[in-house]
């Protein structure tokens, strides 16, 4: 006779050391220790059925997202301790066919049919390739619609003052989150060398952070390009309270589609994420054409700590990156080559990343309740998850952020770069 199972014990069941954290079910049923700091409420049918159909990261998140599952201990806006303690101690085995059956059977059949997603929720990729060809101008403009289009007022409150969606550099241990995003930019602008009267694009340029800082501090000419039009407005409102629409511009549009050319230098940072690793001889070589020569790039992007191909994770990939793609800087740097482009000097910043997201999640945190009102709990919910489990990737080297600078070297070898770095 083939045993019978509470959802804690089949919980429990599934996991090589036991349960790290205290589960407690709308069943009555618990696993985990009592004393435990952390824990982890199931509280009906539904967040169940999404577990049993999606088993791993996206059944928990969707159970989560739309309010079937409760994390106690910890703050909805920042629970990295308990994605810590989960990522320690929680190693899933593999049951055998019948112990599936028996659990199955325990816990309903019927809850093998899956609950509609919560509405934050992208089509999965399937969806995406019968609707539309990957990384095409239509597709590419729908993702980024999904993730940068939230909310501006959402974005103040979770990105602060600097309106940066990008890994700061923290200068010092101590530095604020908006002391590190201007030393961010001003160690972009100074590894291109940026002069007066100089031309800079910067792709993929959110709300204008770059393109302002650039033409504030460089005197630069910057043109900015992004596929939100809610970053573009909001940016565009931000150059002229600030005085620099003589030298700053923010364009809602693709690229692929600036007719201008001959720039000094290119800025590329967090674009090549979404760019598509298929598509990166494309994209670097529209750089080159694009930069005058002795011009110079910086790529600035979220990497893996290996140039081994995966396919993002369902979560990520559902409800946070949509088509969004990763690969190391070796190979990066390859494709900066094989474009033509002079590589000269690389670097890693991840864990400046870690620190970066911390302070993210401690905004989020703090306002919790405008966050909420203005997006929804549900949102809001996925956001702190999805910024305090990337943390946790970024201190344990599963990802990395690469700075690629190159320089387009013209026809007899001058690249028009020191003998030294100066930056």
């Amino acid at each position: 006779m083939s045993r019978t199972y509470t959802i804690g014990e089949a919980m429990e069941s599934l996991l090589k050391d036991g349960m790290p954290l205290r589960f407690t079910a709308y069943d009555g049923s618990a696993a985990g220790p009592v004393d435990a700091p952390y824990g982890m409420t199931l509280l009906n049918e539904r967040g169940l059925a999404y577990i049993m159909t999606a088993p791993g990261d996206l059944g928990l998140a969707r159970a989560y997202a739309a309010g079937d599952l409760e994390l106690t201990g910890v703050h909805p806006g920042d629970p990295y301790p308990v994605m810590q303690l989960l990522q320690n101690h929680t190693k899933f085995r593999r049951p055998s066919p019948s112990e599936v059956l028996a659990i199955v059977r325990s816990l309903g059949i019927a809850n093998l049919k899956p609950p509609p997603p919560p509405p934050q929720e992208h089509l999965p990729r399937w969806r995406r390739v019968v609707e539309g060809l990957r990384h095409s101008e239509s597709r590419d403009a729908e993702v980024i619609h999904h993730h940068y289009d939230v909310s501006n007022e959402f974005y103040e409150y979770v990105l602060g003052p600097s309106m940066t969606y990008t890994c700061a550099v923290f200068p010092t241990e101590d530095a604020t989150l908006e002391e590190a995003q201007r030393a961010k930019y001003d160690l972009v602008a100074r590894k291109l060398d940026l002069q007066p009267g100089q031309r800079l694009l910067d792709l993929g340029c959110g709300w204008g952070g770059m393109v302002r800082h650039a033409a504030r501090e460089y005197g630069v000419h910057a043109l900015g390009v992004t596929l939100s039009r809610e970053q573009a407005s909001w940016a565009q409102r931000a150059i002229k309270e600030e005085g620099l629409d003589h030298l700053a511009e923010v364009r809602f549009m693709d690229y692929r589609h600036v007719e201008e050319s001959g720039f000094d230098a290119i800025s590329s940072i967090g674009l090549t994420e979404h760019i598509g690793v298929k598509n990166y001889p494309a994209y670097f070589g529209w750089i080159r054409d694009h930069l005058k020569p002795q011009g110079r790039l910086l790529n600035h992007c979220i990497t893996r700590h290996d140039n081994k191909p995966r396919s993002t994770g369902a979560f990520i990939d559902r409800y946070v990156f949509p088509d969004g793609e990763l690969i190391g800087s070796g190979t990066i740097i390859s494709e900066v080559q094989d474009a033509g482009l002079e590589v000269q000097h690389e670097e890693n910043i991840r864990v400046h990343y870690a620190k970066t997201l911390a302070g993210w999640c401690r905004n989020l945190v703090e306002n919790w309740d405008a966050c909420v009102e203005e997006v929804g709990e549900g949102t809001a919910r996925i956001w702190g998850l999805y910024m305090a489990g990337s943390r946790i990737g970024f201190e344990r080297n599963e990802i990395q952020l690469h700075h690629v600078l190159a320089t387009r070297t013209d026809e007899n070898g001058v690249s028009g770069y020191p003998l030294r770095h100066t930056f």
